[in-house]
């Protein structure tokens, strides 16, 4: 199939907060099994799958902080023909989300240098149906603790969408923003 067919997608986010998680159910896989067995994500992991008849090239990033300075400081390795990039922050890691968001601008900086202009979305993952009820991941706590401080970190010219997200759905994606 020719390039322009196939959809490049890089992952990213720090460690542990469900990327390879969410890549299994991009890819339609239901069995249980294989979300309790997942290890961290050493470096990049690509693949590619079909999914409805479109063919999508997924570059899943470590987010240990080795790797994400590597990422960074040789971030035209991978930015090439990018068609979308989803970032990833877990919601129920609240100590990390200044860490998260200082990840994210990284991120936009370099995109600011770049020719491109990918497709942007970020999902606010693991937002659970046991945690969604409770107050501290309400809709106005998300806003005030994450969402605002989001919106100051994207330029206005980069098109972008925030989705809240969970795999227990088997994934589950509402978008927000």
């Amino acid at each position: 199939m020719p390039d322009q067919d196939i959809n490049k997608i890089l992952i990213m986010g720090l460690d542990n907060c469900g990327k390879t998680s969410i890549i299994l159910s991009l890819k339609k896989n239901t069995n249980l099994l294989s979300f309790f067995a997942l290890k961290p994500t050493q470096g990049l992991t690509v693949e590619n799958f079909e999914v409805d008849e479109r063919i999508y090239n997924i570059w899943d990033f470590g987010g240990q902080e080795k790797y994400r300075n590597d990422y960074i400081e040789k971030w035209e390795r991978y930015s090439k023909d990018i068609d979308k990039i989803i970032y990833v922050i877990d919601v129920q890691d609240k100590d990390r989300y200044d860490l998260s968001l200082q990840y994210l601008e990284h991120i936009i900086s370099l995109l600011k240098k770049g020719n491109g202009r990918p497709e942007f979305s970020i999902f606010i993952h693991k937002l659970d149906p046991n945690i969604r009820d409770l107050d501290e991941y309400s809709h106005k706590m998300l806003s005030s603790n994450l969402i605002e401080k989001i919106k100051r970190i994207i330029p206005p010219n980069l098109k972008f969408q925030i989705f809240e997200t969970t795999i227990f759905t088997v994934f589950q994606k509402t978008l927000i923003l």
